[in-house]
């Protein structure tokens, strides 16, 4: 690492600079929300109008901050510690890399003691963000988390046959598996979130995803300030795809064209492009 661009540089994202190890908390919250969110570098040794400091004795000080992180941080989080020298004075640079945590200071706990970077400073996160860190550390996406209280009493087995008997397909557990439906869990089979926003029953859909709906809105001009039309729909997205279609299709404008002397209204957008759009945004979402 270049240590001369280093000491140039702001503190941001990824590098704080420290001017001894008297503020231990606060590097020990540094080191967490650096793993966190995208890694980053700690420079100790630099004062705060960008003198170099150093410090009196470099090697004490990064066996301590190492020992200090092995009883503090959870899980075990292994850094790299190493002394360098600037204008003949002893810095710390500490190196932390983005691992699968989430991180978390002992003393705040799993749930409270959790902190990403954002900018140059640490915020504790909240029981979103902090689902999201897990899930991440789970590699899975957001479809395959289990519902470990949901089995398939909560499945709407009458709208899942509908749809395997479009695609000429047997409906089956091993299948509702495969496609993620359900996905294993604790020794049994569970709905995943993705099985549950697409084939639930009302009642539990809207108890876990109350906002997993569909809504549709035009409005005159750029502003958002007057409705033209708008729709809310109520159910499965996948019952929501043709109501919205339908939505499209009558606030979009007809082009003529003429074709063998006659003419032909032509919708402005083609079916398949918004097709191909709103499923990606339904899914996207």
């Amino acid at each position: 690492m270049d240590i001369t661009k280093l000491l140039a540089a702001a503190e941001g994202k990824t590098i704080e600079f420290k001017r001894d190890i008297s503020s231990l908390k606060q590097i020990l919250k540094t080191i967490v929300a650096f793993a966190n969110t995208s890694g980053g570098t700690i420079l100790v040794g630099r004062g705060d109008n960008d003198e170099i400091i150093g410090l009196p004795d470099a090697l004490q000080a990064g066996e301590s901050l190492a020992s200090s992180i092995s009883d503090s941080v959870s899980p075990l989080l292994p850094p790299e510690i190493e002394i360098v020298t600037v204008e003949g004075k002893s810095l710390l640079l500490i190196r932390v890399f983005h691992w699968h945590g989430p991180f978390f200071l002992n003393s705040e706990g799993s749930e409270n003691g959790v902190y990403i970077r954002l900018g140059s400073t640490n915020r504790k996160v909240g029981p979103e963000i902090l689902a999201e860190l897990r899930r991440v550390s789970q590699n899975k996406t957001f479809d395959q988390v289990p519902c470990p209280d949901l089995t398939g009493e909560a499945l709407d087995f009458a709208k899942i046959q509908k749809v395997f008997d479009f695609a000429g397909r047997k409906i089956d557990e091993s299948k509702l598996v495969s496609l993620g439906i359900l996905v294993p869990y604790a020794g049994k089979n569970v709905v995943s979130q993705g099985g549950l926003i697409l084939f639930g029953t009302d009642k539990f859909r809207e108890q876990y995803f109350p906002d997993a709906r569909v809504s549709c809105a035009r409005f005159r001009g750029t502003d958002k300030a007057e409705f033209v039309d708008r729709l809310d729909i109520d159910g499965s997205v996948l019952n929501a795809l043709d109501d919205v279609a339908k939505f499209i299709k009558r606030n979009t404008r007809l082009l003529p064209k003429i074709v063998s002397f006659k003419r032909q209204d032509i919708p402005a957008y083609p079916e398949i492009a918004v097709r191909e759009v709103l499923v990606n945004a339904v899914w996207s979402e």
